[in-house]
């Protein structure tokens, strides 16, 4: 498995998508759905899914690197990201969506190095739990004692969809700088009851209430897809599959 460097004063804009349409991995949001060049070999199949996300990322001096991670339903996956920004001016900015409905297995874990001064790192993961699935987030800020006027954030929001679906999730901070904004947070909860009756009150649906509620949940990591055609393509496949995990319940 290949590093992605990040080389100096450059920018990179990835998108993988694990399941849907076919494992797939974009350096240009032109190209929406189906097997993208880049991947390189991925597969998918209803238990398992491999990628090329890259482990290691190295982001240099005035480089940024935004990197959107989307886990359809049905697939098992382990997505392992150690990033390192080692020049000043770095920027890194991680955002995942995962839904699960059946029996499925995902973990995710990110480890962000700040190793020197005037960097930024923004991580945002949010996912839906639904059947028996398991769901496991580990995140982890590093800031070194010489990594000052750092700036670094993550958060990590799930919605649990039956009883039987467990999430983990831990974030973390490992500070030893002390001129520093940095701050994590998670969350673990149901749909809101009230603004199902808010919408039903206003002629909707329970089910388009809820594929409603889901949807808006997961749009702030699916607005960071730059390419318009290929983000509502995406948001149109999630909104297919949420569907579908809500008519089974």
């Amino acid at each position: 498995m290949e590093d992605l460097i990040v080389t100096r004063c450059s920018k990179v804009h990835r998108i993988y998508v694990l399941g849907g349409r076919g494992t797939c991995c974009s350096d240009d949001p032109r190209l929406p759905g189906g097997r993208h060049p880049l991947a390189e070999g991925g597969t998918s199949s209803p238990q398992s899914s491999t990628t090329t996300i890259p482990q290691q990322i190295v982001v240099e001096g005035d480089a940024k690197v935004d990197m959107v991670v989307l886990v359809y339903p049905g697939v098992n996956c382990d997505v392992k990201l150690d990033v390192h920004l080692v020049g000043e001016g770095a920027e890194a900015n991680i955002y995942g969506a995962y839904v699960c409905g059946g029996d499925e297995k995902v973990k995710i874990t990110v480890d962000m190095h700040h190793k020197v001064p005037h960097c930024n790192s923004r991580q945002l993961f949010k996912g839906i739990a639904g059947g028996r699935s398991r769901v496991d987030f580990y995140g982890k800020i590093i800031v070194a004692q010489d990594a000052q006027k750092t700036e670094a954030y993550q958060e990590n929001h799930n919605i649990l969809l039956s009883e039987d679906a467990k999430v983990d999730t831990k974030p973390q901070l490992e500070i030893y700088a002390d001129d520093v904004k940095c701050s994590h947070g998670a969350t673990i909860g149901r749909l809101n009851e009230e603004e199902q009756f808010y919408m039903r009150s206003r002629g909707i649906s329970l089910e388009d209430a809820k594929v409603l509620q889901m949807i808006s949940f997961i749009a702030p990591v699916l607005e960071n897809i730059q390419d318009e055609a290929q983000r509502e393509s995406i948001a149109a496949e999630f909104e297919s599959d949420i569907r579908n995990i809500i008519r089974g319940l």
